[in-house]
């Protein structure tokens, strides 16, 4: 009797991302750092947000800036897309960070299956709607990127300290979670056998917000704080005068 054979098998390659997930490389906090120090000069306040943060993102890590409509895959490199993420924190020292909030647009039954939003009806089964929007707008992504994460930037006020770390951007299994009307009319959702909040969702708006743990590998930055450029002197600097501005009139 012949030995029995193995089939043959075709080698499957897996696809690897731009680096490993919160590995960012040795200039990338330097990087991050001169942006923000150059954003705080120029603008003289400490406003940071999401378009601005996609673009600092993208230079840091020499990917580039797509933004993107559906705010899943404004930065791409190779087979990799980021969703990016602000948000402020008023914790005194950021390693005490355990989770976030983010906001993650509009997810409206309403629209994408008609009929009303009752606070009164089963809120499992809005839950669980209000999850398949989002699992249907990754799965979109997906199909067009390997990889796909979320890197946020949790800032202080004033910009002195920031944090910046990713996470797999992932599709929701609603079997995992149960779902509850709160006091004020909104919906939670809750790891099932847990009191770990993991969804926030508002009828008046549809926003859709995901409570997100921070990970130990949390890149933490603290900052120097400048001294405001003075518009006076750049002007006078890059030669500016009335001829820079030709006037029309309908």
């Amino acid at each position: 009797m012949s030995k029995r054979q193995s089939p043959k098998l075709r080698t499957v390659t897996k696809s690897i991302a731009a680096y490993p997930l919160n590995k960012f490389n040795s200039e990338f906090p330097y990087i991050l750092g001169q942006e923000i120090v150059y954003l705080l000069a120029s603008k003289g306040r400490a406003d940071l947000e999401g378009s601005e943060w996609e673009q600092i993102f993208a230079l840091c890590i020499g990917a580039e800036w797509k933004p993107s409509n559906v705010g899943l895959d404004d930065v791409v490199k190779g087979n990799t897309a980021w969703g990016a993420k602000t948000v402020k924190s008023n914790v005194r020292d950021f390693k005490d960070l355990k989770t976030i909030r983010l906001i993650s647009g509009r997810n409206s039954p309403v629209y994408s299956y008609g009929g009303t939003i009752d606070t009164t009806a089963d809120p499992n089964v809005i839950g669980n709607q209000v999850l398949e929007i989002w699992n249907e707008r990754v799965s979109a992504i997906r199909e067009k990127f390997k990889n796909l994460r979320t890197v946020v930037l949790v800032k202080s006020n004033d910009l002195s300290q920031v944090a910046v770390f990713e996470f797999d951007t992932i599709r929701y299994d609603s079997e995992l979670y149960d779902f509850i009307w709160n006091p004020r009319g909104n919906l939670e959702g809750f790891e099932k056998g847990t009191k770990t909040k993991r969804f926030t969702w508002q009828p008046h708006g549809s926003q859709f917000t995901i409570h997100e743990k921070v990970p130990e590998e949390t890149l933490i930055l603290n900052i120097k704080q400048p001294e405001k450029l003075d518009k006076e002197k750049i002007l006078k600097t890059i030669g500016f005068d009335k001829s820079w501005v030709t006037v029309k009139r309908k």
